[in-house]
């Protein structure tokens, strides 16, 4: 993670000028059965496509907001960064996607019974979104109800 040192003098006006949203209080909600028995999804920020999909588009003012779907049976070597903020080194999610998209630790957990099973399909999100609004009323809400479909009773959150 960068210091506010190490970034350029635009972006470390960013940084201390940005109105940071606060939510308050912050919805929690405990477990209902023990996680050696929940399904888990991965929901990253780093802005990871697979091969045919979509980039996310840097050209969006204020962030691309959507999100791109990554099935458990994908080749974690075959994504492709997209991320649009070049205020961290990317190179580590190059050398081991698993850095930023946790697939194979995750299915090492299942395997192992810590948790119960994991999700078919995770979620990719763009990082860097300095105009939340879109993906506060509309790609969040859409991106849970999957979940839910889905049956998913533990969401482990990857931001980038």
């Amino acid at each position: 993670m960068a210091t506010l040192d190490s970034l350029r003098m635009t972006e470390r006006i960013f940084v201390r000028t940005y109105p940071w949203r606060r939510i308050d209080p912050i919805p929690w909600t405990p477990l209902a059965k023990p996680l050696a028995a929940c399904r888990l999804a991965l929901v990253s920020s780093a802005g990871l496509v697979l091969p045919g999909q979509q980039p996310f588009d840097d050209g969006v003012r204020g962030g691309d907001f959507g999100f791109r779907e990554i099935l458990s049976d994908a080749d974690l070597g075959t994504l492709i960064d997209t991320h649009r903020s070049q205020s961290f080194d990317h190179a580590g999610m190059a050398a081991d996607p698993n850095v930023a998209f946790p697939l194979d630790r995750a299915l090492e957990l299942a395997a192992s019974g810590f948790v119960g099973s994991v999700n078919r399909r995770h979620l990719s999100f763009m990082g860097s979104i300095t105009s939340p609004g879109r993906l506060v009323r509309q790609t969040a809400p859409q991106a849970a109800r999957l979940l839910v479909e889905d049956g998913v009773d533990v969401a482990l959150l990857v931001p980038v």
